[in-house]
């Protein structure tokens, strides 16, 4: 329940900004801008908030995380102004995210062993995939027909439901080091958060983008280098490197960066392409994609179920064929697609991949770790699904952009319809505008022209959007290849054994 209200809270954000920007008389960009402070925040402490809950205690720091999130659905439910919004929901929800997803892989790893952890990790993947499917349809549907502020208000009544079941989560003690490491703090926050707000400015078509992720890359190397120099003295570390030497934490968080930048493509180019190509609505885009999400679910739980048949990297590599075939289906369908039902079958295929993969990447990455160190290496795995997410929607948001500009410019010079002196005016118009723009809008703005200048101008329009789609696709199949081939590593393997068996553990 804590990861679902963990993934839907943002979806609701997204689907309700309209109607948020009305109400609270604010504005887009602001509200944008305070999506993106949430996820940056999230990012840039999620290092330091692994450590808070080996210091305060697992269960406490999860606790304060719930806590951070109600405080900030509530801070929703009674916002006038765009201030609150900022304060309580974006950098104390931020905040709270840092410390709730660490601390929630660690109390999964000490409250379960063996088979029953890798059922619960899959579990909660499923639980968020259940999230990233119904969450836009739930907060369309109440935001529509009731109040955006009722969506949040549910939102802190599950937290509460969930509070009040706290007593079953036992505490897992921690006995290693409680000196702080203040300098590899705070380049995991440059780090981190530079390469983060990098990939958030690219998406925004923002300016500087390189060198904050210089910035971003610099403080990760600089952690890198402090790390191995302070474990080398015998001084506490933020995470301890030697985490980095077993190939199993490494091919584990390798992969969930993989599948993370495969979900997060995936779900950014296919509703621009619903919504501007075949002019869906959010509900309609939001059901078209469902299968993705649903099956993904199903599988989860079906593979959770079923974990002790099957080796976990033999999954894990099914998951990722599945999810890239799906992907490489949808190349040839999507400039015949006329209706969302054309992505059905892809959808399903690669839904089936990634229900793999949330069941088994947790569970194959943190199983071995032992106690004293479960916590940094869930906020190294968490972090790498937090960027790969966020980077695999910039990136491919970015290049299905990039592409329609390029192919409109190119379409439009090369057209034997429109006159020589309106080429360069109709591909700057198709620039700016028609990219974010259905034909039927389209069609409004070209009212007064001639009707020759009106089919052609569509005619590019409709040609060049799907080539678009095709190439922003490239990212996340790209992704699942990499994926395969990592897939093919942890099969030379020995399978990972749970630290609570008492062999196979790491850093133990």
């Amino acid at each position: 329940m804590a990861m679902f209200v963990l993934v839907v809270d943002t979806s609701i954000m997204n689907v309700s900004i309209s109607a948020v920007v009305r109400d609270i008389d604010t504005t887009v960009s602001g509200l944008q801008s305070a999506i993106a402070l949430e996820a940056l925040v999230s990012a840039a402490f999620i290092l330091i908030g692994s450590k808070v809950g080996d210091l305060i205690g697992r269960k406490k720091a999860y606790v304060i995380g719930l806590l951070c999130y109600a405080t900030g659905a509530v801070a929703m439910v009674l916002a006038q102004s765009l201030v609150p919004i900022i304060i309580f929901w974006a950098v104390i929800g931020g905040l709270g995210a840092s410390l709730l997803l660490p601390s929630m892989q660690s109390l999964i790893h000490g409250n379960f062993e063996g088979a029953a952890q890798a059922r619960v990790y899959a579990t909660v993947g499923a639980s968020a995939a259940i999230a990233a499917a119904v969450g836009p349809l739930i907060g369309g549907f109440i935001t529509t027909f009731l109040s955006w502020r009722v969506a949040f208000a549910l939102e802190a009544v599950v937290i509460v439901i969930v509070l009040s079941g706290i007593k079953l989560v036992h505490d897992v003690p921690y006995t290693g080091s409680r000196q702080v490491d203040a300098l590899g703090s705070l380049l995991s926050v440059v780090g981190m958060g530079g390469i983060v707000i990098g990939i958030l400015v690219w998406q925004e078509g923002g300016e500087a983008v390189g060198i904050l992720i210089a910035v971003g890359v610099f403080g990760l190397g600089a952690l890198a280098y402090w790390l191995v120099r302070r474990k080398r003295h015998g001084k506490p570390t933020l995470i301890d490197p030697d985490l980095f030497r077993s190939k199993l934490f490494r091919l584990g968080v390798s992969g969930q960066l993989m599948q993370q930048i495969a979900l997060g493509g995936t779900m950014i180019v296919l509703p621009i392409y619903l919504q501007m190509v075949l002019g869906y609505n959010a509900l309609q885009a939001g059901l078209s994609i469902a299968p993705l999400s649903l099956t993904m679910f199903g599988v989860a739980m079906l593979a959770g179920k079923r974990v002790g048949r099957r080796r976990p990297a033999t999954l894990i590599l099914w998951g990722f064929v599945l999810l890239t075939a799906g992907l490489v289906i949808l190349i040839p369908v999507v400039p015949r697609a006329d209706s969302g039902w054309w992505l059905l079958v892809p959808l399903i295929i690669s839904g089936c991949g990634l229900g793999l993969l949330v069941s088994q990447l947790n569970n194959y990455t943190l199983s071995p770790i032992s106690d004293e160190r479960v916590s940094e290496a869930a906020g190294v795995n968490s972090a790498a699904g937090s960027f790969g997410l966020s980077f695999g929607l910039a990136f491919a948001g970015a290049i299905m952009l990039a592409s329609l500009s390029l192919i409109f410019t190119s379409m439009a010079m090369s057209s034997d319809v429109l006159p020589a002196d309106e080429k360069q005016q109709v591909s700057q118009v198709l620039e700016e505008d028609a990219e974010i723009m259905s034909n039927t809008a389209l069609e409004e703005l070209l009212v007064g022209q001639p009707e020759e200048i009106q089919d052609e101008i569509i005619r590019i329009n409709t040609d060049a959007r799907p080539i678009a789609l095709q190439i922003a696709l490239l990212i996340p199949i790209l992704a699942g290849c990499i994926g395969l081939i990592n897939g093919f590593r942890m099969r030379r393997l020995p399978d990972p054994k749970s630290s609570g068996a008492g062999e196979g553990m790491l850093l133990g």
